[in-house]
């Protein structure tokens, strides 16, 4: 007569059985059993994303306006009040000094778009805004492409930087002494022409890269020689375009620069507007419970785009081995920026939710959707 075979003895059994599955599982993933908790960076798989917020991440409001702006200039109109002024604006400063064509002896303003000193820059001005808006589309895999973009034009180079620092201009610093560590990178990544000076202690005195969004050049265009050299005039200026117009301040302004000046990729742009509006409407729906079409009228949906931090972190993922932030983060009793006494800034972008997004580079990368899955992300650390 055969024994019944205990209960115990059949659960442990089973459980070795589950584990001997688990283990040829992950060897065949090429995982240590050891590192369920703590897989390789790159080999985590992702997690299970909410289509519907995915789909809504992917419509961009602005866009009907800004296709409608670019015909428009591309058309030569400039009866649009905006774009009116700020073609008037640029063209008061930039009316004595054409690279072309010598400017007539005794010529003064007004002049018009056909003046034959003036309307090069037209042409040029039309084939660059034709060209950036050919690629205004989104492509998964454009942060491969980024440091021949980025690290070519600069210095010719073809590898990566081996580390990076990203600075941004949060008054958190005032309270902290980062400025050796941040000089000590090889690459220091400054925003929108944060002042250094009488900040060395907390900020550095070190910049590789100056990355700005374009309202900074359109203001710079108005002075002299498009002064924008807050860090020397050898100092690279990388910066996207926020409105179509802008690059008319980037046509003229490009012929009399020193060093480099660059416009990041419209696919990379529709990347980090993706990536931005996703976080966002995650975090509107967990810390709100109203329901994602309330979003748009909450975060003024057309007008709604990433910072220049946020874009920059994820330019630095691109061209650098390994990534330090600093000056990201908010603190009651802190400036917004550290350099001036300002308190807030207009409601136009979810920087909670882009603090979100960092942490999710530096602790899960591949939650972040939109990115193709072979980019390999380096490691991150954040500063605060």
């Amino acid at each position: 007569m055969k024994r019944p075979v205990h209960p115990m003895f059949s659960i442990l059994l089973l459980a070795a059985f589950a584990i001997s599955l688990t283990v040829r599982d992950l060897v065949r993933r090429g995982l240590s059993p050891f590192d369920i908790q703590g897989c390789p960076r790159n080999l985590c798989p992702a997690p299970a994303f909410n289509s519907t917020i995915l789909k809504l991440a992917e419509v961009d409001l602005g866009e009907h306006k800004l296709k409608n702006d670019t015909e428009q200039l591309l058309q030569w109109n400039f009866s649009d009040p905006s774009r009116h002024r700020a073609f008037e604006a640029w063209r008061r400063v930039n009316a004595y000094r054409s690279s072309r064509t010598a400017v007539p002896a005794g010529s003064t303003l007004p002049f018009t778009i056909r003046s034959p000193w003036f309307y090069p820059y037209l042409l040029d001005f039309r084939r660059n805004l034709q060209a950036w808006a050919r690629k205004k589309r989104f492509q998964d895999d454009i942060m491969s492409d980024l440091l021949r973009q980025v690290r070519h034009p600069i210095d010719r180079s073809e590898r990566k930087y081996t580390s990076c620092a990203v600075v941004g201009n949060s008054g958190i610093l005032l309270n902290t002494h980062y400025g050796n560590l941040i000089d000590s990178h090889e690459a220091v990544i400054r925003l929108n022409n944060a002042i250094i000076s009488s900040y060395e202690d907390q900020v550095g005195t070190k910049t590789t890269i100056s990355f700005v969004n374009s309202n900074i050049l359109h203001f710079c265009s108005m002075r002299q020689d498009c002064f924008c050299h807050p860090y020397g005039p050898d100092i690279p200026i990388l910066m996207y375009i926020c409105q179509a117009i802008h690059l008319l301040d980037y046509t003229a302004c490009n012929s009399t620069h020193k060093s480099p000046l660059l416009v990041t990729d419209p696919r990379f742009d529709t990347l980090c507007s993706r990536i931005a509006k996703y976080y966002s409407l995650k975090r509107f729906v967990a810390t709100t419970g109203k329901p994602l079409e309330d979003w748009d009228e909450f975060h003024d949906g057309p007008n709604f785009h990433y910072s220049s931090g946020m874009q920059a972190v994820m330019l630095s993922m691109a061209i650098c081995d390994q990534v330090s932030v600093f000056g990201f983060g908010k603190s009651e009793s802190a400036k917004h920026h550290y350099h001036t006494n300002q308190k807030g800034e207009l409601h136009l972008h979810d920087y909670e939710a882009e603090y979100e997004l960092y942490r999710d580079l530096v602790e899960m990368p591949r939650s972040v959707p939109f990115i193709s899955k072979n980019f390999q992300f380096p490691p991150m650390v954040i500063y605060h």
